[in-house]
Formats: C-alpha cells, structure tokens, sequence
C-alpha cells in the first residue's frame, strides 16, 4: 500500500537540465491549484498507510504561497513532508533564512536541494549552497542532490563492484536525448528487469496536476480525476497492467517483444531501453503512458 506520495506540484521551471526525467522547462504547463490540492489531501485521509508526503517539481518554490497552503494541508494530515528545490530562491544565506522560516513554523521534515552543474554552471553563483546553508543554520533536516554528468567507469572501479556508468544519471526523460552519446550499450533483449521501481506493489508514487499517478515518471496506474488515489492504490495489479505487467514478467525486453519494438536496438541500461519503448507505445496506451509532455511531446 502507498506510503509516500510525491506531489509533482508543477512542470515548471527556470531551468532546462539535460538529465531531467519530465522535460521540465520555463514554458511547461501544469500546477496543482489550490482546490485540487483540497480534493487530493481530502482523499489521502483515507489512506492509513501514508507516512510522507513531497512538494517537488519543477520547481515548487516558484508556486510559494500554493505550496505553503499545501503545507498546511498536510500538517492536518499528521503525515511527514519534504520538498525538494533547486535553491533558485537562495540569493543569499540570510534571505534563504526568510524563505525557510515558515516552512520550518509548518514543522516540514525534510529538503533536498539540486546541487551540480546541471543546475549551476562552472561560471554561474551557485545558489543551491545559499539554500543548504540556510538550510543547515536553521538546523532543518536535509540534503544536497548531485548528479554528474555520465562517464565509463574505470575499469578496476568496475571489478569492486562499481557500475560501469558514473554520475547517477539515470536515463529518462531528456536524458535520452542529451546524454546518451559516446556511452556503451548493449542489446536491448538483455534488459530483463525493472531493477529500480516496485512495480507489483509501489508504496511511493507522484501525482501531478493533471490528476496523473505515475508509478514511475510517465508511467501511470490511473486518474484521480476517474478513480480516487485511495482506490486506486488498493485495486491496483501490477500484473494485469498493460506496461508494468510485461515489465514484471521480463523487465523492457518482455515489454519489447510482446509490442513488436525492437529489431537490433541497443540501448545504455534499464531505464534507456524502458523509456525508448514506452514512448513508442503512447498512442497505443494512452492512459497509463501519460501525459505526453513527459516524453518530450505535446
């Protein structure tokens, strides 16, 4: 059963990063209104196993009071919450402070910030230290995300066990267009399972504005503007979905095989060859394989 749920609170963004998983930009659509999120939380009272709930992004910060009125919510809600930033907001340590202050006041668990050069360049203020900074003197828990940009791992890295791709890029989204070049792959019917994501039973999901439950991004499980999360998640089978069910079965190559994909692709890893297929399947399922824009698409 769900235990955390990640609201992806908008698909907006100031930035344009090559290895985000949702194609996020300054002109994507999509952020949740205040009587979406009084429907939402409304609904989450009834999920007894839901221990945290995420404002992430985007970039949530850029919606303040929605988010800070969200905060509320779930403070109601007696349940954890985190979000997740890119620190844009931080154009100083003491204004960091004034940013952070009342979500401290709302008792908010947990921020984890975007720290690399993808969201800040070699010549560029890094504001993302400002906001951990801040962060770190009003002693709220949290942490620094960093992402790299992918290199062939040494090979004797590889031989204590390293993965032969460095960086933690995983390879959705934008990352399928931007990242992949010079880097080795392999056939894609050797891809036989999801090794990151619980698909027969997920107990995290996002949740965008558009009432999309993504079991991983752009994969989704259902509509809450057709069912509600709280039964969605309880008459959920991950078996007879028309994406997690192959999945489950053979991991991207079963999902390949069983649509007629692929001939002699080959592809980085799991996610590159999972993401590459479902994109070729959106007009067959519509649904669950949402929204469009997640894929690079209108």
């Amino acid at each position: 059963m769900v235990s955390s749920v990640h609201l992806l609170f908008t698909y907006t963004c100031l930035f344009e990063c090559d290895h985000c998983f949702l194609y996020c930009s300054p002109s994507s659509k999509g952020t949740f209104t205040y009587q979406q999120m009084v429907k939402v939380f409304n609904d989450l009272k009834k999920i007894d196993t839901l221990s945290f709930v995420y404002f992430e992004g985007g970039e949530p910060f850029l919606y303040y009071a929605q988010m800070v009125e969200g905060l509320k919510m779930v403070q109601k809600l007696g349940v954890k919450t985190g979000i997740v930033t890119n620190g844009y907001w931080a154009t100083s340590v003491a204004d960091a402070e004034l940013w952070l202050q009342p979500l401290i006041e709302l008792g908010i668990s947990d921020i984890s910030i975007s720290d690399d050069l993808f969201h800040y360049g070699e010549e560029q203020e890094n504001l993302a230290k400002n906001a951990y900074q801040a962060a770190k003197n009003l002693s709220l828990p949290g942490d620094t995300i960093c992402i790299n940009k992918p290199t062939i791992t040494d090979k004797k890295e590889q031989e204590k066990g390293a993965p032969v791709i460095g960086g933690g890029v995983m390879f959705r989204g934008r990352a399928t267009e931007t990242l992949t070049e010079g880097l080795p792959t392999k056939h894609w019917s050797e891809f036989l399972e999801c090794p990151y994501e619980d698909l027969k039973n997920p107990k995290r999901v996002h949740l965008d504005a558009y009432g999309h439950v993504h079991i991983c991004q752009g994969l989704s499980m259902g509509n809450i503007g057709k069912t509600p999360l709280s039964i969605l998640a309880k008459e959920y089978d991950g078996t007879s979905h028309p994406i997690c069910g192959p999945l489950l079965k053979g991991g991207p190559a079963q999902l390949a095989r069983e649509n007629n994909l692929f001939t002699d692709e080959e592809f980085i890893d799991h996610c590159h060859a999972c993401f590459i297929a479902r994109k070729a399947l959106l007009d067959k399922f519509p649904e669950v394989l949402a929204p469009r824009q997640v894929y690079g698409l209108k």
